[in-house]
């Protein structure tokens, strides 16, 4: 049977969910265009920035068969990679887009980078970082064009094993934009490139890495929202494959930049404290009441590994255990290395340092390692500008998940809309102060029921009484 397609927001509720979402980009005062000057200032770099290797004094490295994956559609491409087996292992090489190297510091571009934070990805369009000038266009790694890039080489052993890493400024070509779909779909049919085939086998060995140092990925199904013919949709699934293997090469990345940050004496990490015992226990017992228990002996990241994504208990296992991965943040060092430099659900320090298009801290991490990789001085604006970056970085990781969240409840509501009345299936994800949160088996949509008093991992079935897209509102009852 094929698979049934994802039900869009109907026609009568679009008019009113185009402007709820315009609502909420004024009540949370995002911004809007760029300041005439930075948007100036971005179209000179975007002339006047070099990407002739010997004028530049770069590496020349565009016979590397680069490419890239990421989301269909994407146009502000951050990062690109070459992936080639050998005898011993492999040889990653990992190209950044070079930012820095268009914006001036203290200037209006990096001005306004710093009000923004990091791009904001709203329903109705995304809300770029920087003018499209740069991040979809000549800063952006996009195929069959001469780009400026920070390139991470690491010669890895047969077990995906950083032996060696360099960092270096070069000029690359990518040869192809693959979406994560395309990319999938060709290594099913093994169809791909010889990059996308040493993916698959990079993945998995540094999956076996990451339970080696006790990290733990959720990897839980997310609810996205899809604009869809001039409308919008819902869709809820595991990512592909591919997706989880290249987020590794990320990974690999933000832990050898950390690792050089350490050792150089400067930086910012991006940390992660423990989950605390009494935490731990309280989860150790919801397992057991759920029916799947984790065994004593059992690490937390093979534990959550194992479980089978699909079944209604476990669902309700990852909702709780999303509680325990809690109090991410920045911390900045220029001297002694902080007391506990570890993000734990990653299980080793790490830092942000690969999407410098999309997120202000990484033009700082990237012009940080480079310099203390190769032996130089870090530039003075770099240094004096980290105590800044954690209140900045805050500021908009907290803006940006208002707008996701509040996002969603209005394409929820919008998507409810004309079915009030009907009753749905819900699995209960956790117990609430005066209720339950559920997620509804179709359309995948979440909710908080007052006066629920189900355990978690049950399923149930609730009655929608009220939709109010203007404000995202959904009211559901349980049924007698």
């Amino acid at each position: 049977m094929p698979a049934r397609r994802p039900r869009l927001v109907p026609v009568s509720a679009h008019d009113e969910l185009v402007a709820s979402l315009a609502q909420l980009r004024r009540d949370l005062e995002l911004p809007t265009a760029f300041p005439p000057d930075a948007e100036a200032e971005a179209e000179r770099a975007s002339r006047d920035v070099s990407v002739d290797p010997s004028a530049a004094q770069l590496d020349d490295l565009r016979d590397v068969e680069f490419l890239t994956i990421d989301p269909a559609g994407s146009t502000d491409l951050d990062q690109a990679l070459h992936l080639e087996r050998t005898a011993t292992g492999a040889v990653l090489h990992y190209a950044i887009a070079d930012l820095p190297a268009f914006v001036t510091p203290g200037g209006a571009v990096d001005e306004e980078a710093r009000r923004r934070g990091q791009t904001l990805y709203a329903a109705d369009g995304r809300i770029p970082l920087h003018p499209v000038a740069l991040s979809e266009g000549t800063a952006s790694l996009l195929p069959g064009r001469d780009r400026r890039a920070f390139v991470w080489r690491f010669v890895l052993d047969d077990e995906a094993r950083p032996v060696e890493t360099t960092l270096r400024r070069a000029v690359i070509r990518s040869r192809k934009q693959w979406s994560y779909a395309d990319a999938q779909a060709a290594l099913d049919a093994r169809t791909a490139p010889p990059t996308l085939e040493a993916l698959a086998w990079f993945g998995a060995l540094r999956l076996e890495r990451e339970a080696e140092r006790g990290g733990a990925s959720l990897n839980v199904p997310e609810t996205r929202i899809v604009a869809d013919d001039g409308g919008y949709r819902l869709e809820r699934d595991a990512p592909p494959a591919v997706e989880e293997w290249n987020a590794q090469v990320s990974l690999l990345t933000g832990m050898a930049a950390a690792d050089i940050m350490l050792r150089g004496g400067v930086g910012i990490l991006r940390t992660m404290p423990a989950a605390e015992p009494d935490d731990i226990a309280a989860f150790r017992r919801q397992t057991v009441a759920l029916g799947i228990p984790w065994a004593s002996g059992v690490a937390y990241g093979d534990y959550l590994r194992g479980l089978d994504r699909d079944a209604p208990a476990a669902l309700a296992i990852l909702d709780a255990a999303a509680g325990l991965f809690r109090g991410a943040g920045y911390v900045v060092f220029d001297g002694a290395p902080p007391q506990d430099p570890v993000q734990a659900a990653i299980g080793a320090p790490y830092t942000h340092t690969t999407a410098p298009l999309r997120r202000l801290v990484d033009r700082w991490s990237l012009v940080i390692c480079e310099a203390i990789a190769n032996g130089r001085e870090i530039p003075q604006w770099a240094r004096e500008g980290l105590p800044s970056l954690p209140k900045i970085m805050a500021r908009s990781d907290g803006l940006a998940n208002r707008l996701d969240a509040a996002t969603l409840d209005r394409v929820e509501a919008a998507l409810l809309t004309g079915r009030e009345g009907r009753v749905f299936e819900a699995v209960v994800l956790g117990r609430r102060e005066d209720g339950a949160r559920v997620q509804l088996t179709d359309p995948p949509v979440a909710a908080k029921v007052a006066g629920l008093d189900t355990s978690p991992g049950e399923t149930v079935r609730l009655r929608l009484t009220r939709v109010d897209t203007a404000t995202g509102a959904v009211v559901l009852e349980p049924t007698a």
